[in-house]
C-alpha cells in the first residue's frame, strides 16, 4: 500500500478523499445500521406481501400494482445494478446494504456458536449454490411471479439466518461461504478501482494497539488480504495499526499481479462454466428455436408411440412452473428438456472456453495448471458482462410492458459487449506478458480473444438473431 512517489494533486486529492471516506466508514457504524435495517424493511415487504395477492391483471404497471413493482425492483433494478457496483465499488453492497448480511449477521449475535465444519468451507459451494438457485429460478419463473420470488429470495434469506444462529458469533458464515453470489461477487470485485488496501510492513511495525480491535465478519484474513475479492467494504478495519485504509488501484491490478498467486480451481469453474456457460442457456432457452425444434421432434416420437403423459404431466408451481390462470404451464417434458439445454450449454460452452483457456496456457510454454486459472482470470469483464446483460433484459422488458422504451438498447448492448471482450483480450495481453513476450504473447492474447468471441456469439444469437 505504499504511496507512489510522485502523484499530482488531484491524484493526491482524491487519495485524501478516499482515506477520509474509509475512516467515516469505520466511526459511523451506527449509521450504516440503520440504513442496512431500512433495506431489510423494504425487502421483506417485497419479498413477502406480493406472494399473498393475486396475480396482476392486464391493467397492472408498475406504479399501480405492487407485485409487477416488486418483480421489477428485484429483477429489472437491484440484480442487474448490484453487479455493476462490484465493479466500480467493490463489495461495498455487502458490507452496507445488502439484507442477507445484515439477517445473518444479526442473527449470529445470539448463535450457537459453534465451530465452522469443515463441509461449509468447501470451495465449490459458490457454483453449485449460482448454479442451483439459477437453474431452480428458471424452473418456476422466478422472474416472472411472486411466490417463486418467496421460495428462492426468501428461502436464502430463511438459510442465512439459520446459519447465523448457527455457527460465529457476530460474523457472516452464510456470506463467507453459502451466498449463493458470493462466487460472482469475489470475482466482479477483483475489477474495482477502489478497495481496502493492507500495508503489510506498516502492519508489522505497529505494535497492536490496546483495547483497539475490529470485527471483520465476512471472516477476511485482514493481515494478509492482497485483493477485493472477499473484503465487504463496511471500513471497520479502516485505520487499523496505520496499515489499511480506502485507496484507489488500477482495474486491472488485482487480475495481473494478485490473481497468479492464488489461483483457484473454484473461480475458473464459475468463471467458465456457471457464467459463462449455465447463465447463457438459463437466459437463451425460452427464446432458443433449437429447444423448440427439439421439443416439436420429441413431442412426435412419443405421440407416435402412443405416449402421451410427459406431454400431459404438470407438477405444483414450486417445482415447475403452473399458472394455467395466465396460460403459462411446462409440462413434465418441458422441465427435462429445460434442465438439458442450460446443462448442455455449460458444458458445451465451459468446455469450449477451457479449451481456447488451454490453448493459451500452452502457447506461453510448457502446461502450468496455476498460469491456466491466471489466463481464466481475464475473462471476468466478458463473464460478467453477459450476466449483467440477461439480466438487464429484463430491464427492458418490464418498461416496455409499461410502454417506456429505453432508446439505442442494441447499440447499448454491442458496445458492452464489445468493451467488455477488448477489456478480457487487454487483461490476457498483460498477464501473458508476464510468462512469454513475442510470438507466444500474441498467441496466448489470440486464443483469450477467441474466447471472448464464443462467449459474445452466445449473446448476439440471443439479443439479435432469435
Amino acid at each position: 500500500m505504499a504511496a507512489s512517489a510522485s502523484i499530482s494533486p488531484g491524484e493526491a486529492w482524491v487519495d485524501a478523499k478516499l482515506a477520509g471516506l474509509g475512516q467515516w466508514l469505520q466511526r459511523n457504524g451506527g449509521i450504516i445500521r440503520t440504513i442496512q435495517w431500512v433495506v431489510v424493511a423494504i425487502y421483506l415487504v417485497l419479498v413477502a406481501v406480493p406472494a399473498f395477492l393475486p396475480l396482476p391483471g392486464r391493467t397492472a404497471h408498475l406504479w399501480n400494482d405492487l407485485t409487477v413493482f416488486a418483480q421489477f425492483a428485484f429483477w429489472g433494478i437491484w440484480w442487474p445494478f448490484v453487479l455493476v457496483s462490484m465493479v466500480v465499488v467493490g463489495r461495498a453492497w455487502c458490507g452496507i446494504l445488502c439484507p442477507e448480511g445484515a439477517l445473518t449477521e444479526f442473527a449470529s449475535r445470539w448463535s450457537l456458536g459453534r465451530a465452522v465444519p469443515r463441509w461449509l468451507t468447501w470451495g465449490g459451494w459458490p457454483f453449485v449454490a449460482f448454479a442451483g438457485t439459477t437453474v431452480y429460478g428458471q424452473m418456476v419463473s422466478v422472474y416472472g411471479y411472486p411466490k417463486p420470488v418467496l421460495a428462492v429470495l426468501g428461502g436464502s434469506t430463511v438459510a442465512a439466518i439459520a446459519v447465523g444462529l448457527l455457527y460465529g458469533r457476530n460474523k457472516r458464515v452464510w456470506c463467507r461461504y453459502l451466498c449463493p453470489v458470493n462466487g460472482v461477487f469475489a470475482v466482479l470485485a477483483k475489477l474495482a478501482p477502489v478497495s481496502f488496501q493492507v500495508d503489510h510492513a506498516a502492519w508489522s511495525a505497529s505494535p497492536k494497539p490496546k483495547g483497539e480491535s475490529f470485527n471483520c465478519a465476512p471472516l477476511v484474513p485482514v493481515k494478509t488480504m492482497n485483493g477485493a475479492g472477499a473484503c465487504h467494504m463496511c471500513g471497520r478495519c479502516s485505520g487499523y495499526r496505520g496499515a489499511v485504509r480506502l485507496a484507489r488501484r488500477s482495474p486491472t491490478h488485482e487480475i495481473v499481479n494478485v490473481a497468479g498467486n492464488e489461483p483457484s480451481l473454484d473461480q475458473t469453474a464459475l468463471i467458465l462454466f456457471g457464467m459463462m456457460g449455465l447463465a447463457v442457456g438459463a437466459f437463451q432457452w425460452s427464446s432458443s428455436p433449437w429447444f423448440i425444434d427439439v421439443k416439436q421432434w420429441l413431442a412426435t416420437i412419443l405421440i407416435e408411440r402412443g405416449i402421451s403423459w410427459p406431454l400431459e404431466t404438470t407438477l405444483p408451481w414450486f417445482v415447475l412452473t403452473n399458472y394455467p390462470e395466465h396460460n403459462d404451464v411446462l409440462s413434465l417434458l418441458d422441465g427435462v428438456l429445460l434442465l438439458a439445454y442450460i446443462v448442455a450449454s455449460a458444458l458445451i460452452l465451459g468446455s469450449s472456453l477451457s479449451g481456447f483457456v488451454a490453448l493459451g496456457t500452452r502457447a506461453l510454454g510448457a502446461w502450468s495448471t496455476q498460469r491456466f486459472h491466471h489466463l481464466t482470470q481475464t475473462l471476468i469483464p466478458v463473464a460478467g458482462c453477459g450476466v449483467f446483460l440477461g439480466l438487464s433484459a429484463l430491464t427492458v422488458t418490464f418498461l416496455r410492458g409499461d410502454g417506456l422504451v429505453i432508446p439505442y438498447v442494441s447499440e447499448l448492448r454491442g458496445g458492452l459487449l464489445l468493451g467488455s471482450s477488448l477489456w478480457s483480450t487487454w487483461l490476457a495481453w498483460r498477464v501473458s506478458g508476464l510468462y512469454a513476450a513475442g510470438a507466444r504473447r500474441i498467441a496466448a492474447t489470440l486464443a483469450i480473444a477467441a474466447a471472448c468471441g464464443l462467449s459474445v456469439f452466445g449473446w448476439v444469437l440471443l439479443f439479435w438473431i432469435w
